[in-house]
């Protein structure tokens, strides 16, 4: 399980959040927008028809294939999805907040860890540089 929470942290969250309710910057720009995954809709559908999805994609939605040749990581990956997909109205705080450590960052966000790091480890922060704005 932890092993799916972390994948779908990393390559799936980005669209569909970490609790699945499909809640992002970028899951509510789309159009359809990426359906709530803890609710009866999707609970209800099949294992076949989760693995389907995950494998192949939705057409004319955001929802892309992540088959073998996406780079997703083969059957036993799509299934652990599956299997997660199954969890997530039971989803724990804790299991969020690990996810939360796998999630894709960017370069700010990269920055700011790395600054947060050195200061823990007790190196001197950086001055930043003063507004040229301001004489």
């Amino acid at each position: 399980m932890r092993d799916a929470r972390i994948h779908f942290a990393d390559h799936c969250a980005i669209c569909h959040a970490n609790d699945g309710s499909g809640h992002t910057l970028v899951g509510d720009g789309l159009y359809p927008k990426p359906p709530d995954l803890r609710l009866q809709q999707t609970q209800n559908l099949t294992d076949g028809e989760l693995f389907w999805i995950i494998e192949n994609g939705v057409r004319f939605t955001g929802m892309p294939a992540f088959s073998d040749s996406g780079g997703h990581g083969g059957d036993e990956s799509s299934w652990k999805l599956v299997h997660f997909l199954r969890h997530l109205p039971h989803l724990t705080a804790v299991e969020r907040i690990e996810m939360e450590r796998y999630n894709p960052k960017g370069p700010d966000d990269r920055a700011e860890e790395q600054e947060e790091n050195d200061f823990l480890n007790g190196a001197t922060p950086a001055a930043k540089p003063e507004s040229q704005d301001h004489h």
